[in-house]
């Protein structure tokens, strides 16, 4: 028996190192694929981004070729010709020696980029002279060719990845290219497609002589998939047109879908100013605007004071809740009165209903229904929560879940908020009564308002807000396709819609009737505070209009916010009239409102932050 056995043990043990070896050897090809090995040179091959197009086919972001000067310290020739060099590519000496000791801290064996983004006159004088700059490669890549000038919020911009992203991502390299902001980034994983890998053997001079076992290896570039995007690139560019010397944000939206048809922050910038080599110098000159802030998406991340749009939310609570019904009615006297010196002004008088209060935009109608609303129940901690649970089923106090980067939640206040500034009681509904014609705590964002007022289109439902329209052969997610309910039932939002009809018909939005056109809407102004030298300090009042059409069956719903934009009529509202016009119809009858729109602007108003000049309040 111990013969057999001390054979067969040294036998087994032969065959696991053969085995072992032949796997390391034969069947596994990890170490090769590591850049930093002496006998092999890993070279990328970048495929195309995919394209951007709007809902329509309308290409709206494209590809350019761009080639980058990528440096691999350990092969640079301690002989090279400095001057030449630096000559052919126009930087200087202390350019050179800064980049290669980068690089060389990076790592002495893996490419990193010594000079991004030539263009094809300065490549093809490098490429001439290539030869003689060992450890000099060249690198094609493609940056972002705009076919619009409009819609830089929307796309986002693409940037060198960073050292963090390196580290968090092996996919990505020194040099690589990654989506930031907008769309860019949301779908960077479809839109960068796969890079192409090429492993190059090198003999013990270092120099190349092939590639590595036939190629078998290395793999071709997988170009980025193109996406369809939901907004109407016309649409969207008349809209930023509107908005000259303006500042704030547009959202408009296809109630049936959820599909945002604009997006609109003003200011805005062009977005090819961030492409190029020059891509961070403009970065820092829009960063450094810290009162137009262009980088800062209006839209999405502003929160303003709704104003009187608010008003159709609480009417529809207080439908909802049985304390008013279409024949109630309240009188006015230029004003409500809430306490003992508490008086809430109103620039209507006389009896109203439900139906006279939306057209008038009477404030003691709905101040009288949300103190009914809260003093429904016994306690106002109860009745608040319930009409806060009204709100949060549109989608308010909280992220939309759009597919977009950036966004706030807005403010629905509950009674945990005001018990954080009441710690021992002591509010009530009349503590509280600015909320009920969307002043007081409550903050809505630009696209929180167009929400809204597309769920009042659509009696009750409505389809989270998103961007993509088709990604090249896959689905969009199902949470874009999912209908979400509100608390309200749907018989209620008849009389506030017809409400909404007549706002234009006969009441504050009368002058801006289109022809052909059944429109709903709610003018809105919001009063609008800041700090100036460590002063509160009230300013011009904010312009807000909401908006659908037509009445029936809509296909569009639109919010605008105008800042300091004096009252809802004024610019919020010729604003939202003209782009439903634009989109019905495909040109534009109200060239009163558009002349005016194009030419007329806010600039001394916004400098008055500045010049200290008076702000005009309540004109």
């Amino acid at each position: 028996m111990r013969k057999v056995l001390l054979p067969a043990f040294i036998i087994a043990a032969a065959i696991l190192i053969l085995g072992r070896l032949y796997y390391l050897q034969i069947l596994d090809d990890s170490w090769i694929k590591k850049s930093d090995n002496n006998a092999y040179k890993i070279k990328y091959e970048y495929p195309e981004r995919g394209y951007i197009y709007d809902r329509d086919g309308t290409l709206m972001v494209a590809n350019q070729p761009s080639y980058d000067i990528m440096v691999t310290p350990k092969d640079v020739a301690k002989d090279i010709d400095t001057m030449e060099i630096c000559r052919l590519l126009n930087v200087t000496k202390e350019y050179f020696i800064n980049r290669l000791e980068k690089a060389r801290v990076y790592s002495p064996r893996v490419p990193s980029v010594f000079l991004p983004q030539l263009n094809k006159k300065e490549f093809a004088a490098f490429q001439e002279k290539a030869r003689r700059f060992k450890g000099f490669d060249i690198v094609k890549r493609s940056l972002r060719d705009y076919q619009i000038n409009a819609a830089a919020n929307v796309f986002g911009y693409i940037a060198q990845v960073n050292e963090a992203t390196i580290k968090e991502n092996p996919y990505y390299q020194s040099g690589d290219l990654i989506g930031r902001q907008g769309v860019e980034k949301v779908y960077e994983d479809v839109l960068r497609g796969v890079k192409g890998v090429s492993y190059i053997q090198k003999d013990r001079f270092g120099r190349d002589i092939g590639p590595f076992k036939g190629g078998i290896y290395d793999t071709i570039p997988v170009q980025g998939k193109d996406i369809t995007l939901t907004i109407d690139a016309e649409l969207q560019q008349y809209g930023e047109a509107l908005m000259f010397e303006k500042r704030g944000g547009i959202v408009a939206l296809e109630p049936q879908t959820g599909e945002i048809l604009a997006l609109i922050t003003a200011p805005s910038y062009d977005p090819s100013i961030l492409v190029g080599r020059d891509r961070s110098k403009n970065y820092r000159m829009l960063e450094s605007d810290t009162l137009g802030i262009p980088l800062y998406d209006r839209s999405l991340l502003a929160e303003y004071p709704p104003g009187s749009p608010f008003k159709i939310l609480t009417g529809l609570i207080g439908l909802q809740e049985d304390v008013i019904d279409q024949q109630s009615t309240f009188v006015c006297r230029h004003g409500f009165s809430y306490g003992r010196g508490a008086f809430m002004r109103c620039h209507d008088s006389g009896i109203n209903n439900l139906h006279e209060a939306i057209t008038k935009s009477c404030n003691t109608y709905f101040a009288s229904t949300f103190r009914l609303s809260i003093d429904k129940f016994n306690d106002p901690q109860k009745g608040l929560r319930v009409w806060s649970d009204h709100l949060k089923s549109f989608g308010l106090g909280d992220f939309l879940g759009y597919d977009l980067p950036p966004g706030r939640r807005g403010l629905i206040p509950t009674p945990e908020f005001y018990k954080r500034y009441y710690p021992n009681g002591g509010w009530r509904s009349s503590t509280i009564i600015s909320n009920a014609i969307g002043q007081g705590e409550i903050l809505m964002t630009p696209i929180q308002l167009a929400s809204m007022i597309s769920t009042v289109a659509n009696k009750g439902y409505y389809y989270t807000p998103h961007v993509i329209k088709n990604i090249e052969g896959e689905e969009i997610d199902k949470k874009f396709t999912t209908k979400h309910y509100t608390t309200i039932k749907e018989k209620y939002f008849g009389p506030i819609i017809e409400g909404l009809h007549s706002v234009y018909k006969e009441g504050t939005a009368r002058s801006l009737q289109v022809e052909g056109i059944d429109i709903c809407g709610k003018t809105g102004t919001a009063e609008n505070f800041t700090k100036i030298n460590g002063k509160q300090t009230q300013l011009t009042d904010h312009s807000i209009f909401v908006a659908f059409a037509p009445k029936d069956n809509p296909k569009i719903a639109i919010a605008v916010f105008v800042e300091n934009g004096y009252w809802g009529a004024r610019f919020a509202g010729p604003i939202a009239s003209l782009m439903i016009e634009k989109y019905l119809k495909g040109t534009i009858s109200r060239k009163d409102l558009e002349v005016r729109m194009l030419t007329k602007g806010l600039k001394e108003e916004y400098d008055k932050v500045i010049s200290g000049k008076p702000f005009s309040i309540n004109q």
